[in-house]
């Protein structure tokens, strides 16, 4: 195993250090009423998104594929939309009609 490999599960080890012993911090402290971890979590989440603005920023391949990138983010999103709106829409026929005809009966 070469030493990129071995640095990379130690990562994996890390990130799930960490998720474990939040979900064990959490579940210690959960009959205590946090009243200000909201507002932490909106500012750690705001400097998160800043950051990564940043490393987007500086990595030029993605600033020279933007606009392709921006393309292919706007039809996914589209299609994303649009089969939600048919998916709602099949279901609410699917179960308007089924109502119908449990109310005629």
């Amino acid at each position: 195993m070469c030493i990129k490999q071995t640095r990379n599960y130690m990562f994996i080890f890390i990130i799930i250090g960490l998720m474990i012993s939040g979900v064990s911090i959490g579940y210690l402290l959960r009959k205590r009423e946090l009243i200000h971890l909201p507002k932490l979590i909106s500012v750690l989440i705001w400097i998160l998104l800043f950051l990564l603005g940043i490393e987007v920023g500086n990595n030029e391949a993605i600033i020279k594929g933007l606009h392709t990138i921006g393309l292919e983010a706007f039809i996914i999103t589209l299609a994303g939309v649009a089969g939600s709106i048919l998916t709602s829409w099949t279901l609410w026929v699917i179960l308007y009609k089924r109502k119908k005809k449990g109310a005629k009966v």
